[in-house]
């Protein structure tokens, strides 16, 4: 039986929280700013940016079944009987609905930021406290200034548990979506040299990401890497904050949730931790030495959310990999295939390395190489260097061939033995070319860049040989 749809807004209490005039009487099931992809029922905000205005596609959105739309203006061509909630500014009015549904929540709210692993470690919270709990998290990336708030006003009423995910790229940007989100647990997955282009320092970056803190409540928790550089930093800003606890997680002898043991393998890994005085072990079936990491981070915050660490432990072992971030396909080619890992969402020199070391762990087939797919990583302080410096870490996990795309990934390119250089190309539509015409049974492919440097293309260029093969066909050895 279809379950039925749970009121998130009556027109009175949006009026109320948004300080609104409403022009009709409705209730919505959901909120969106995406006519594209509205669903019936749903209030349609339109949020007017620097190439883009909502307000034209108001008609659209309710068209498709929005009950009503919040706008500062009643569009032409809207009929004169529409749900209207009508404000100063939708952005501040789609923040006070965020803030409202916030205030009359009673989950536990757990706020999430890092330079890398946010999303993923995110998306591991939310699965393993679903099986809990009802569960609310960001969809996909939305963790920016109209991001957070949208995902705080489709926070269900009934939730118990509430995940967000917070980005940045300046200094400042943190502070009031901490505010607006209020968690009762702050996490910190890592400090690293990201967004180094908009800072003078990591310190700086530490400083910006410790914003986090901001809005912590009351008897609230930080759960901070142990093994970052930052720690100390992190630690002092959490105390300055007036937050008395702080969980560490990592190798460090000093980490309150700690790897006792770790088998690291080509498709998963085993981690046996302790977390609140408990040995507890964890089968995961994503691989790379990051997600160990990753997994304490996820066991400490369950832990200081009061759920069942255990339970929490063995859910976490149907864990996916989001979309772009590790994602692996069997891609037909001829009578064989070779094994793609989609790592094209984003890329740091952090995240590098993890990549490299999850691409040298896994076996190609009897004929194939392990080849690494690079795009540019962008917003760095010396990306010269930065790029030159993966030639050798490529070396050393057993790399066979290179290729990149980008003028900043020339800088590596020209670093490799020759024997490596695959090819390069200016950008990733034409890397793509070379990329697909060198592909061939048993071989491993890993493609990663910046999202600015579009080596999705080269994913798809590649996802579009696969020739559909039966499970029987395919020689099982590129999964491996």
């Amino acid at each position: 039986m279809k379950p039925v749809s749970q009121t998130l807004w009556t027109w009175e209490e949006a009026a109320r929280a948004t300080g609104a005039r409403s022009d009709g009487i409705w209730q919505a099931n959901g909120v969106s700013i995406d006519s594209r992809t509205i669903n019936r029922g749903d209030l349609f905000v339109a949020l007017e940016g620097p190439t883009f205005d909502g307000h034209d596609f108001v008609a659209e959105a309710m068209d498709k079944g929005a009950v009503a739309a919040m706008v500062t203006r009643r569009p032409g061509d809207v009929a004169g009987d529409a749900n209207l909630l009508v404000v100063e500014d939708t952005l501040a009015g789609l923040q006070s609905l965020g803030r409202a549904a916030r205030a009359r929540s009673r989950a536990r709210v757990m706020a999430v930021t890092g330079s890398v692993g946010k999303t993923s470690v995110k998306e591991a919270m939310r699965l393993a406290l679903s099986a809990q709990a009802k569960t609310a998290a960001n969809e996909g990336s939305l963790n920016n200034h109209w991001g957070l708030p949208l995902s705080l006003a489709r926070l269900p009423r009934d939730a118990q548990y509430a995940v967000f995910e917070i980005g940045m790229n300046h200094a400042g940007e943190i502070t009031p979506l901490s505010r607006l989100a209020r968690p009762h647990i702050a996490v910190i997955t890592s400090v690293e040299a990201v967004h180094k282009a908009h800072f003078t320092s990591i310190e700086e970056i530490a400083d910006a990401k410790a914003e986090i803190f901001a809005g912590v409540e009351p008897g609230g928790v930080a759960i901070l890497n142990r093994d970052n550089d930052q720690f100390s930093r992190l630690s002092s800003a959490a105390g300055a904050a007036g937050i008395n606890t702080v969980i560490p997680f990592g190798r460090h002898p000093d980490a309150g949730v700690r790897v006792l043991e770790e088998v690291i393998g080509s498709s998963g890994s085993t981690v046996v931790a302790q977390v609140a005085g408990e040995t507890i072990e964890c089968q995961l079936s994503v691989p790379g030495k990051h997600w160990v990491l990753n997994t304490l981070c996820i066991l400490a915050t369950v832990a200081a959310a009061g759920a069942d660490v255990r339970a929490a432990a063995r859910t976490l072992s149907r864990f996916e990999p989001p979309k772009r971030r590790g994602q692996r396909f069997i891609i037909g080619v001829g009578t064989g295939a070779f094994t793609l890992i989609d790592d094209s969402y984003n890329a740091s020199p952090s995240s590098m390395l993890a990549a490299f070391d999850v691409l040298g762990r896994t076996k190609p087939g009897s004929t194939g190489r392990r080849i690494a797919v690079l795009g540019d990583m962008l917003e760095l302080d010396d990306p010269e260097e930065r790029h030159r410096g993966l030639s050798e870490p490529l070396q050393q996990n057993g790399i066979d061939l290179v290729f990149t795309a980008g003028a900043s990934m020339i800088h590596l390119f020209d670093a490799l033995p020759s024997d490596m250089r695959g090819g390069h190309a200016p950008d990733a539509a034409t890397l793509a070319t070379l990329v697909v015409a060198c592909a061939h049974s048993g071989d491993v492919i890993a493609v990663k860049g910046s999202a600015g440097s579009r080596m999705s293309v080269v994913v798809d260029a590649l996802k579009a040989l696969d020739r559909g093969l039966s499970a029987g066909s395919i020689d099982t050895r590129t999964a491996s």
